[in-house]
């Protein structure tokens, strides 16, 4: 009572002196302080287990339900939800069921639909005939990296709605764009296994061995991610030690891989994808429509940012006080979810105004023009597409995977913030967000679910990985350096060794990055670093006929000297010192990735235009590349129509150039005008993010099983043939595609009949 007197004297004192009351009588006087001391001793502070946490009225959303978050300083707390069994189930189970079932699709496809044996050639490109819905469930599958899962909500995590619209439009675009050098591809270098055989038939051999480097740092930097992610998220779900994880992940990619090539991994890509959309629309549904709404998700993000500092100390503390607390570091740095977001508008997590947020988004954009044109897997998903379904099937792609980092992050990640989970810094950086917040909401069921979205992710761009790096080994390597006689057995046997190798080699050096002290946020972040100086050189070695081969070769390594120079004296500048820590901030890494793809596009252009320019004819073009096999299937009169491929070029270059000005300067700029959204504007978005979740889904799933019913119906046909008896081979029973032709086994000429005269023709002539 004597300190609700106290506090009465202060409200008394603070309330005269701001109003003037002539009239206030002393009983009135009295009845106000009565009133006064009543409010105060009536206030209510947040309690839990007896515990009050001081100066806080409101806990945080996540307590009433589960009041044993108070005085957690991180989620998972090294104690797993699910048990290590469950790790090696999903690790080596779900690895061998996509063997068992990859196997007994080809084999299906071969013995009953009487499609031809798997030669070098179909097995580095699928016969260069898969059709749009395949090549853009594909394109999903293989840009569906661990990130696309984890870093996107950490970055909403971090800065709110802004951070999963610039990781998903950030990152499509780049998707959309490249359906521009796909079609281009099939114009002007349609026999091409890889994008470094292009580069060595255009530029020769300086350049060929200057982009094959840069091809293996995208494939090596890109594969890095998804084991650290993966490995990351399998041992904080399961207690599976990390090491283990990260060795035996690849071994699910390594087996079907190896066993089925291209078309293998395409078809276990269709049912990745579905399986990663089935869960997404879980998710969603599960934070938006059954648990909560979007107004309270409104709601309790206002909560989060109105508490203070000083609150936020006492509520991340173990006695409620702050003494001991765990929400910033020494250095002042915050560790947790809580209060206004430094650089947001009025510090919300609600608007689009978000300094970081943008800065992130720069970075996002540099960096994924690099995984894109610089990795061998997309260009080898234009190879193996019909040139009819090249450009459709980008767009589509690029379209229907923007649902998954935007969807997702969006619920999962925007919940973490709004629920003020436990999680810490460390932990969002290492992608764990999505799993605490599934965890919270499901249980065991939503860490499984998570678990399994992360492994069809892990494996689908794993095996895009694999097969990528074996093809540029077996035909850029092997055949082009070491064996150029090789057979088109000899090179199968290359390709499937190296999957092999690759897949080992990339389980040791995941445990070397964790080892060094790198997470999966670091290495995204500085991947337009390294391989982003190639970009605008591989673009005008398709677009521009003026591009010179050595002004590419210096572009590339003067702009990765220059962006690595760049980085390290940014992280000197700004912080005084260079350590893994300094050099990940987000103004160094996007000083890096500046520095690298504009130097070296400004190098290559003035190299080209003044110094050396060109005048390459790119008819000629694919005459300098050569078959191993004669292969000719998507390769034919049809197939090359040279007027159906400009109407194809016209038809993706437009929209491609208009969806990416949407996407990066539209959308952002009508948000602008609302600047924190209002209740009615968050739902919108939100609806927005459910409605492109379920339509890509709904699109990605059935576009392959419509366009491929022909080829489904003759695979039971023959199954059904062969099981009620009839006899014989596939041929008999199936509608059988002509094989092969082959250099080991020409192709054997139809006899042309002699043309007989008729009798009276010849009596006539006599």
């Amino acid at each position: 009572f004597g300190t609700a007197f106290s506090k009465v004297n202060t409200i008394q004192t603070h309330f005269s002196s701001r109003v003037h009351l002539p009239s206030f009588t002393k009983w009135q006087s009295s009845l106000f302080l009565l009133i006064s001391i009543n409010s105060i001793m009536a206030t209510d502070f947040c309690t839990v287990d007896d515990v009050t946490i001081s100066d806080v009225e409101l806990c945080p959303a996540s307590w009433s339900e589960n009041p044993e978050y108070f005085g957690m300083s991180s989620y998972f707390g090294g104690t797993p939800p699910l048990s290590t069994a469950i790790g090696y189930l999903v690790v080596l189970g779900f690895g061998a069921l996509f063997s068992v079932f990859t196997t007994l699709v080809v084999y299906m496809d071969k013995i009953f639909a009487g499609n031809a044996t798997i030669t070098s050639e179909h097995f580095n490109t699928a016969g260069r005939m898969v059709k749009t819905g395949l090549t853009a469930s594909v394109i999903v599958s293989q840009w569906t990296w661990a990130a696309t899962l984890l870093q996107s909500s950490n970055v909403a995590w971090q800065y709110g709605v802004s951070g999963p619209f610039w990781y998903a439009s950030g990152a499509t675009i780049q998707v959309l764009l490249f359906g521009v050098l796909a079609i281009s591809l099939k114009d002007v270098a349609p026999s091409a296994h890889t994008m470094c055989e292009i580069v060595r038939a255009r530029w020769g051999k300086t350049a060929h061995l200057t982009f094959l480097v840069f091809a293996f740092l995208a494939n090596i930097i890109v594969t890095s991610m998804l084991l650290l992610g993966g490995a990351a998220t399998v041992e904080a779900l399961t207690g599976m030690n990390y090491e283990l994880a990260s060795f035996l992940i690849p071994w699910g990619v390594i087996l079907y891989t190896s066993a089925g090539g291209l078309k293998a991994t395409f078809m276990a890509s269709y049912l990745h994808t579905m399986i990663i959309f089935a869960v997404l629309i879980t998710m969603i549904t599960i934070v938006y429509i059954k648990v909560y709404s979007s107004n309270q998700i409104y709601a309790f993000l206002d909560q989060t940012v109105s508490y203070s500092e000083e609150q936020c100390k006492n509520i991340y503390s173990s006695d409620g006080q702050g003494t001991d607390q765990f929400f910033q570091d020494a250095d002042g740095n915050k560790l947790m979810a809580c209060g206004p977001v430094s650089g947001n508008a009025q510090g919300s997590y609600l608007t689009m105004l978000s300094a970081d947020g943008l800065m992130f988004g720069i970075i996002n954009i540099v960096g994924n023009f690099g995984t894109v044109f610089v990795d061998q897997s997309y260009w080898q998903s234009a190879i193996a597409a019909r040139p009819s379904s090249a450009a459709k099937g980008y767009l589509l792609g690029g379209i229907c995977w923007f649902a998954i980092p935007f969807s997702l992050a969006t619920s999962l990640g925007l919940a973490s913030t709004a629920l003020m989970l436990p999680i810490n810094s460390g932990e969002a950086g290492s992608g764990l967000v999505p799993p605490a917040v599934a965890d919270h909401l499901l249980g065991q069921a939503g860490s499984a679910l998570i678990l399994i979205m992360l492994f069809m992710a892990i494996v689908s761009t794993g095996s895009a990985e694999s097969i990528a790096v074996s093809s540029l080994i077996a035909y850029d390597i092997y055949r082009e350096y070491i064996n150029p006689d090789a057979t088109g057995e000899q090179i199968l046997k290359v390709s499937r060794l190296v999957i092999v190798l690759f897949g080992i080699f990339m389980g040791l050096f995941s445990i070397v990055l964790n080892v060094i002290g790198l997470n999966l946020g670091w290495v995204y972040l500085f991947m337009g670093v390294v391989i982003g100086s190639a970009v605008i050189p591989l673009w005008n070695m398709m677009t521009w006929d003026k591009a010179s081969g050595k002004g590419a070769v210096i572009a590339a390594w003067s702009g990765l000297i220059l962006a690595i120079s760049g980085w390290l004296i940014g992280a000197r500048i700004q912080s005084g010192s260079i350590s893994v820590a300094t050099l990940g901030t987000n103004e160094v890494m996007l000083s890096g990735n500046l520095i690298a793809i504009l130097s070296s596009g400004f190098i290559h252009y003035v190299y080209s235009k003044f110094i050396d320019p060109q005048d390459f004819d790119f008819a000629t073009l694919d005459a300098n590349i050569h078959l191993v096999e004669q292969d000719l299937s998507g390769l034919g009169v049809e197939q090359q129509d040279k007027d159906e491929l400009r109407r194809a070029k016209r038809w993706i270059t437009r929209r491609g150039y208009l969806l990416t000005f949407v996407l990066i300067l539209v959308w952002p700029l009508l948000s602008i005008p609302a600047q924190v959204f209002s209740e009615s504007y968050f739902a919108f978005w939100v609806l927005i993010s459910i409605a492109w979740g379920f339509g890509a889904a709904i699109t990605i799933s059935f576009l392959p099983l419509i366009e491929s019913q022909d080829e489904i119906g003759r695979v039971f046909s023959g199954m059904l043939n062969y099981i009620t008896g009839k006899e014989g081979d596939a041929g008999d029973y199936a509608e059988e595609e002509p094989a092969a032709k082959t250099v080991e086994e020409p192709a054997k000429e139809e006899p042309v009949e002699e043309p007989v005269e008729e009798p009276a023709k010849e009596a006539e002539d006599a």
